[in-house]
């Protein structure tokens, strides 16, 4: 990695952690009217607990945004590394360590997932867009999105492995880091693996915005 020097690398993807932190669901939570999304349903502040909570509109804003800070980030360390890929991809882990341990929420936030999608985006579109189908399958076959975001996050690796670009492996470090930002999801997880297993998951439910 010899572009940018080490500094400015280091500095961009401080910039791509502090994008990560924005809590968008907890913002948009309150700004509508709903309190802190912390003390409500799951208590987490992605997308899924935004649309048990306030409704669809509001948790697909929060999903957009979440996925542009992501891109955005990653994108910002693009501009100004000459696309270099293996300071794309630590700022791709800068931006879910964001979000997944806000500075500004006492470190403890979401689970990355949206996040992720976007800060993958830029590096390899292609897995990015089958792992969303992933999860789009296994959603509506089982309404969990729990169980989704897992096989997502599980399926992103090989497939970053297998379509990085035609006859060509990704570079090292981009394995590394997808198969890094995969772990820490699933482990964000646990909890819904165990009421998986134990039957006690919530599907989700729908409610429209007030």
């Amino acid at each position: 990695m010899t572009y940018p020097d080490l500094i400015t690398g280091s500095l961009l993807c401080l910039l791509a952690y502090l994008l990560g932190t924005i809590p968008f669901g907890l913002l948009i939570t309150k700004f509508r009217g709903g309190g802190d999304i912390r003390s409500a349903g799951s208590g987490n502040i992605g997308a899924a607990n935004v649309t048990r909570v306030i409704g669809v509109g509001a948790g697909v804003v929060t999903l957009l945004l979440d996925v542009a800070k992501g891109y955005f980030a990653v994108w910002l360390v693009a501009h100004y590394s000459n696309e270099n890929v293996e300071w794309m991809a630590i700022a791709a882990l800068a931006a879910i360590a964001g979000h997944i341990f806000p500075l500004w929420l006492g470190f403890r936030g979401g689970k990355g997932v949206a996040t992720a999608a976007g800060a993958f985006l830029l590096i390899c579109p292609t897995a990015v867009v089958v792992a969303g189908l992933v999860f789009l399958l296994v959603f509506l076959f089982w309404r969990y999105v729990s169980l989704a975001s897992i096989s997502a996050a599980a399926s992103l690796p090989l497939l970053v492995y297998l379509l990085y670009a035609p006859g060509l492996a990704p570079p090292h470090l981009v394995s590394i880091g997808v198969a890094f930002a995969a772990v820490v999801i699933i482990f964000r997880h646990r909890k819904n693996i165990e009421r998986l297993i134990n039957g006690t998951e919530t599907r989700l439910g729908f409610r429209h915005d007030s």
